[in-house]
């Protein structure tokens, strides 16, 4: 990288808070936010990690996928074109690829940006199976600060599934974008006079565009609403909700961090950096039904319900624009939801190519961080999509295969048990 170079790093390399999203320097930026902006930690805690436990590598250059574009090439090709930092592929639990490109290691923590999204709504379904969130309360009855807001009225089923009525762009090279200048009350950017300072006073002064309940919409806000709701229903910050109930309970080998706001706020829907081996014990969780060596991490009522959702939740997203992309795909509690020709996978995105890909049907769980140029990039979204829809759909086959030739095989679908391992990370390819 061509970025923070010298003693003290020379103005055209360096990398601040008005520049870190921008193209040539959001590859830095992405493994350094707790040098850029305050964090507060996410602790591992002192138990030994969740193991991951290593098979044989899968040859990438030798699955094929159709891209968008029309043309054929490898999975490996897909990978290379597409800004990857680091890649982790497992199969039925077990861990088969572990990549890593320009510099980054298994130790590099790496920015989520909004798989940070579903993490918080794994709190929130958390706190659900509690009694200690009803998802069907208005807002202001866990935040009365909001009743005359635009999120007045709105349910928390609502900011679960993006469908509040209020007023909120996602544009992102619209510099007058709501979600610009949440950017800057939260000091994701350099604050400008009349913002609002913190995340959560923005959040106070929303108006509304329309009903609540309606078509699906995907907005930021919805998610930092959702975390101050959680926050105030367990009564602790989020870095401390996602430790306690999340990070440490399914055997996180290292510290995360969420990036928090001039009055320490945390960034819900966007702020999490965590290594990529810990995203694919929380994709590995999510397949398994929310449990991790025999124990209920997230209530599987939670994920089912995410899974086989409602008719409404369906037709709400068919309404939306994302349709064209992710044709009879749905949006539920914080996760995307993709049909692909073998099974729908449950699918954690972020801005800049970062994706936890979950696979039911085939068994994959599928890890990418990426720096991409651009906030958004359909070409390199829908060509990831189907290269991790062509590697499970080959895993599950050769599986198949396996089981139909030898006795006693694993079958495809059988999960393998919990294993610890002392924290130490490892790298495979560097």
């Amino acid at each position: 990288m061509d970025r923070m170079i010298g003693f003290p790093p020379g103005e055209a390399s360096r990398v601040m808070l008005a520049n870190w999203q921008d193209p040539p320097s959001v590859r830095w930026a992405f493994r350094h936010m707790r040098e850029l902006i305050p964090s507060q930690t996410i602790p591992a805690g002192p138990t030994p990690a969740a193991d991951l436990p290593q098979g044989e590598q899968v040859d990438l250059a030798a699955i094929t996928v159709e891209r968008l574009s029309g043309a054929t090439t490898s999975v490996e090709d897909v990978l290379d074109e597409t800004s990857t930092d680091a890649v982790i592929l497992m199969h039925d639990g077990v861990l088969l690829n572990e990549h890593y490109y320009a510099g980054s290691t298994d130790l590099t923590p790496h920015l989520v940006m909004s798989v940070s999204k579903s993490i918080v709504g794994c709190v929130a379904g958390i706190l659900a199976g509690r009694g200690e969130l009803d998802v069907a309360a208005p807002v202001e009855q866990y935040v009365p600060e909001v009743a005359d807001s635009g999120y007045g009225q709105a349910t928390v089923r609502d900011l679960l599934d993006m469908r509040t009525g209020v007023q909120f762009r996602e544009t992102y090279d619209a510099p007058d974008a709501e979600v610009r200048v949440m950017e800057r009350s939260m000091g994701w950017r350099p604050r400008l006079d009349g913002d609002p300072v913190g995340a959560y006073a923005y959040l106070a002064s929303l108006d509304r565009a329309g009903p609540h309940g309606g078509t699906f919409t995907y907005r930021s806000a919805d998610t930092d609403m959702l975390g101050w709701v959680c926050e105030r229903a367990a009564d602790n910050r989020m870095a401390d909700l996602v430790a306690t109930l999340l990070w440490q309970p399914m055997g996180a080998e290292r510290d995360a961090e969420i990036t928090c706001d001039s009055v320490g706020t945390g960034v819900h829907d966007g702020g999490i950096s965590a290594i990529p081996r810990d995203l694919a014990r929380f994709g590995q969780m999510l397949l398994d039904e929310g449990r991790v060596g025999g124990r209920e991490i997230v209530p599987a009522s939670w994920l089912a319900d995410s899974w086989d959702r409602p008719d409404d939740v369906r037709a709400a997203f068919a309404a939306s624009g994302n349709e064209a992309v992710l044709p009879g795909g749905w949006y539920r509690n914080q996760f995307w939801f993709v049909p692909k020709p073998r099974g729908t996978a449950l699918v954690c995105l972020g801005i800049h190519g970062q994706m936890v890909y979950v696979n039911r049907e085939t068994g994959l769980v599928a890890v990418k961080v990426s720096s991409w140029p651009a906030p958004q990039d359909t070409s390199s979204l829908v060509d990831t999509l189907r290269a991790f829809g062509a590697v499970g759909a080959a895993l599950a086959e050769r599986g198949e295969a396996s089981t139909s030739g030898s006795r006693g095989r694993r079958r495809r679908g059988r999960r393998s048990r919990s294993l610890t391992t002392p924290r130490a990370a490892r790298t495979l390819e560097a």
